[in-house]
């Protein structure tokens, strides 16, 4: 194994390395001082910033089921399919998964604000100019809303999750829980928001910019209130230096990061295709509008509780049977085709997919050998999982074979890719366990 240079600050456990590992490595760490704060006004108001972010970036996108609905039946009827829609929102998510591995990379060499700022700036400009785009114009959209926003959304994403590494340790994914749960609280005020607007007298136009607005009104405040704690790489007294190469050849994560792949081939169908299976199954219009805000509602508490746990049982412990019972939820979308039956099954799976959706980070992030390269870390796994991402939905969209909507086609399609990809979780953690000889995984 190759040798690294620990951080004053930085602690054998604190890069995930036990210390029979260290000590074959013939690491010496200098005299320890007091690591992270784990706390403190700086942090929380870190956390906090981050948290914004992500309502108005991976809360937003989870919302998508209100403009795939909206899309299919009125502002695109006719001219596009429901799996040409789910491009959109596809490109859109890809595109925030994908572009982490750069934006990891420019966080770790201590670019945070100047990214912060310019993708706040393009996030608005390009909602203003989707807000713009005339009905039944498909590349307008997806130039707009798929391309442009994905951009803002792919630069602002990784630094607003991986900035409370630098305030926390022993209680990351925590602290990684808390700034999801921003994004679950996004998933449901925008769903309630541009329902009430597009099918109201505003209408698109002014619903989308009601949405710009709202977003550059956060964006502004997350940038005020984050703060990174540690200097940037180049800036650091270390000879550590994130290989791509090192990461990559790691077996036990990148199987972890498959895994991760395969699950969120299939974990998005019901955040996508919910509210329009919902009005096409005979639900209550108004139910169906607050289908993706029930759902994402019940993923606010999947986003922090787990998280909080996995902090005392082991990350892997707690998502790997999380990510098995949404594999197995998604098969009851076969019954939810009344109200009652629609809303348990919407409170169900936001819990447990949210579980697996904020643990996914530190898990990828639990095998950093140094706190210089979580970002890297997640960032890699980040741009595996866009593809997954930007294939998945429109593969489900696909299998539906309108207009006679096959949905036992996406169903079985997306149960079976979930549950896949829990057991190559599952094989990671076993490979884990047996590199680090504990259980506490």
């Amino acid at each position: 194994m190759e040798k690294v240079e620990l951080e004053p600050n930085v602690s054998a456990q604190t890069v995930g390395t036990d210390e029979k590992e260290v000590e074959s490595q013939d690491v010496q760490p200098k005299p320890a001082q007091p690591a992270f704060p784990e706390g403190g006004l700086a942090a929380w108001l870190t956390v906090i910033g981050g948290s914004m972010v992500l309502f108005c970036t991976f809360g937003a996108i989870q919302s998508f089921g209100v403009y795939q609905d909206y899309y299919t039946r009125i502002y695109l009827a006719g001219t596009s399919t429901p799996s040409q829609v789910s491009w959109i929102g596809s490109v859109q998510v890809f595109l925030l998964f994908a572009l982490s591995l750069p934006s990891g990379k420019l966080f770790d060499e201590g670019y945070f604000h100047p990214m912060m700022i310019s993708a706040s700036i393009l996030y608005f400009v390009s909602l203003f100019l989707l807000s713009l785009a005339h009905s039944h114009e498909y590349y307008q959209i997806i130039l707009s809303q798929g391309v442009a926003v994905g951009i803002a959304y792919g630069i602002l994403f990784i630094p607003a999750l991986s900035v409370s590494s630098h305030y926390f340790r022993a209680r990351r994914s925590s602290a990684m829980g808390v700034v999801f749960a921003g994004s679950s609280l996004g998933g449901v005020v925008y769903p309630i928001m541009l329902n009430q607007l597009f099918n109201g007298k505003a209408g698109f136009v002014w619903g989308v910019r009601a949405a710009a607005f709202l977003g550059l009104f956060l964006l502004v405040i997350a940038n005020l209130l984050m703060r990174t704690r540690l200097p940037s790489r180049k800036h650091r007294k270390t000879t550590f230096t994130p290989s791509i190469r090192r990461i990559v050849t790691d077996v036990p994560y990148m199987v972890c990061a498959l895994g991760g792949f395969l699950v969120f081939w299939g974990l998005f169908f019901p955040f996508f295709y919910l509210q329009l299976f919902a009005n096409l199954h005979g639900v209550s219009p108004n139910l169906a509008r607050y289908t993706i805000s029930i759902l994402n509602g019940a993923s606010l508490l999947g986003r922090t509780i787990p998280n909080f746990l996995a902090d005392i049982w082991g990350t892997f412990n707690v998502i790997i049977p999380m990510t098995v019972i949404s594999g197995c939820l998604i098969f009851a979308m076969f019954g939810a085709t009344s109200d009652g039956a629609l809303i348990v099954f919407a409170i169900l799976y936001g819990f447990f997919s949210g579980g697996f959706i904020s643990l996914i980070a530190p898990c990828s992030a639990s095998f950093s050998v140094d706190v210089g390269e979580v970002g890297t870390r997640i960032g890699v796994t980040c741009f595996i999982i866009g593809f997954a991402l930007l294939t998945g939905n429109p593969i489900s969209g696909a299998l539906l074979k309108p207009p006679h909507y096959e949905w036992q086609n996406p169903i079985l399609f997306s149960s079976i890719t979930v549950l896949a990809g829990a057991a190559m979780l599952l094989l990671s953690r076993q490979l884990a366990v047996k590199a680090r000889g504990t259980q506490k995984l």
